[in-house]
């Protein structure tokens, strides 16, 4: 397979030397170099465009069998590769733990098999005629070129994930990859190679390329996965320009548990669904209501669960390596003091782990003895903090979950059938999980309501998010109908408001 140069951005099937500002990759867990990149220049960009938009047209004009047997060669070549030395980069380059960076990888190949059996079988509907002898039915067409923005969190599977849709759906595809996370992206695009030469590019850059992608006449709809600010003026920029955009701008997903849940698995669940990649994860469980009657055995043992986390580079044995970044870091560090000064107990955690003399990070903290107005329940904490809040009922904790503008995921402990019937109907989020958090299907839509975003990833409606419907009226033999021009002079009223003889 092709080699991935540094310094340079890929185009199907070679990488090409980036001209562009040169930007340092640093490990944060150990400080160090990890490597370099570059950004195309503008002149770069365009002729990048013009190359996917030829491909693109070439690319809608073969049949669904033969684009399909292309993305399962693109799955093929992923199953079959080592994706070690990938999943070390991306490690290095994010600080996730291993196991979770090779797994992100393995989830990957099923995406574009789904997508490229399910864009061969739904590819329309025939509609109930309006006029006898006519037919009349919809179909599909592709956008044009698709633009795919990714956080670092994620920096292969959430790209992919609208990527293989929107190839399936006979569109070109640019990724601009996480200005952390942009070496694992270029090593992991060698596994396009067997697509047309031209169907899909990647760079790496920052906010302003990412703009310019945005609002290139080149560029037909969008994909964006990052903070919900950002989120918002990316639908901005796409809605003035009237392309279409599915828009994943993060959360702060509460997790309701009932006295009737059994506490010890609740407990178990919540520590791996708030502190999982340090609680870098756009679903994280942030905020935990707790029926009374339940609260202090949940809060022991969800205590004693996390005490047995361990915290590292996440090359080697640990769950929690750091922050992405300093600057992460410390604004995680500042909501907790924040809820500290107004008078939360910080039950455990809290600070920077003594045993770690260097990198960005931060020990797994449980807060208790929280309110709603406490900062920490009213935006994106992005780090290994979770808040647990006492309620009187089932009831007032889904009320209580729902006084959020976010609206991502949620998730209920219940061993009782009514209360998640209810919470499934009550819950103002985009994915609901009943006893088993942070689970996604191929199949199923992945999004958010509220500032959580627009539109859905992931199935038939992450299909039709890169392709426009087209009605079609088909009359096989030509005829003229009794209601074209000019209308019989009956149809008409006098000046007296009589039917015309």
């Amino acid at each position: 397979m092709t080699e991935t140069p540094s310094c340079s951005f890929y185009l199907a099937p070679e990488f090409l030397p980036a001209n562009g500002p040169r930007h340092e990759v640093i490990d944060p867990a150990t400080l160090e170099t990890v490597g370099h990149y570059r950004e195309p220049t503008a002149d770069q960009v365009d002729e990048m465009l013009d190359r996917v938009n030829e491909a693109q047209k070439r690319w809608a004009a073969t049949d669904c069998k033969t684009r399909a047997g292309l993305l399962h060669r693109v799955a093929d070549a992923m199953e079959r590769a080592d994706m070690t030395e990938i999943a070390i980069m991306m490690s290095r380059e994010v600080g996730k733990p291993y196991p979770e960076a090779i797994g992100e990888i393995a989830n990957i190949p099923p995406v574009f098999r789904y997508f490229a059996e399910m864009a061969r079988d739904d590819a329309g509907r025939i509609a109930g005629p309006m006029q006898p002898g006519s037919f009349q039915y919809q179909t599909y067409a592709p956008h044009g070129v698709s633009v795919h923005i990714v956080p670092y969190n994620f920096p292969l599977i959430l790209g992919c994930w609208t990527i293989a849709a929107s190839l399936a759906a006979g569109n070109g595809a640019v990724l601009k990859a996480s200005p952390v996370g942009t070496i694992c992206t270029l090593m992991f695009m060698r596994f396009f190679d067997a697509l047309p030469a031209g169907l899909i590019a990647c760079v790496g850059g920052g906010a302003e390329l990412g703009a310019r992608l945005v609002d290139s006449p080149r560029t037909h709809a969008i994909a964006f996965t990052g903070s919900a600010e950002v989120g918002r003026r990316i639908a901005m920029q796409s809605a003035a320009r009237m392309k279409p955009c599915v828009i994943e701008g993060g959360g702060s997903d509460p997790l309701v548990v009932s006295r009737h849940a059994d506490v010890n698995v609740a407990a178990a669940a919540a520590v791996t669904a708030a502190f999982l990649q340090s609680g870098q994860v756009c679903t994280s469980t942030e905020r935990i209501y707790v029926e009374d009657a339940v609260h202090d055995a949940f809060v022991a043992a969800l205590i004693a669960r996390t005490r047995r986390l361990r915290l590292g580079n996440g090359l080697g044995i640990a769950e929690i390596g750091p922050l992405v970044s300093e600057a992460a870091r410390d604004r995680v560090l500042g909501w907790i003091d924040k809820a500290r000064a107004a008078g939360a107990t910080i039950a455990l955690g809290g600070g920077v782990p003594a045993g770690q003399p260097q990198g960005w990070f931060v020990e797994p903290t449980v807060v208790t003895d929280v309110t709603q107005d406490m900062g920490l329940f009213e935006h994106e904490i992005f780090g290994p903090v979770v808040a647990v809040l006492r309620v009187g009922s089932f009831d007032e904790g889904l009320a209580l979950a729902n006084q959020s503008a976010f609206g991502l995921g949620a998730a209920v402990f219940t061993r009782d059938l009514g209360e998640a019937h209810r919470a499934v109907d009550t819950l103002e989020a985009g994915m609901i999980w009943v006893n088993n958090p942070l689970v996604d299907n191929d199949a199923l839509p992945f999004g958010g309501v509220k500032k959580s975003g627009l539109g859905r990833a992931l199935g038939r409606a992450g299909l039709d998010a890169f392709r426009k419907p087209k009605m079609v009226i088909l009359d096989p033999v030509a005829k003229e109908a009794d209601w074209w021009y000019p209308y019989p002079d009956d149809w008409f009223l006098d000046a007296g408001g009589r039917k015309h003889v």
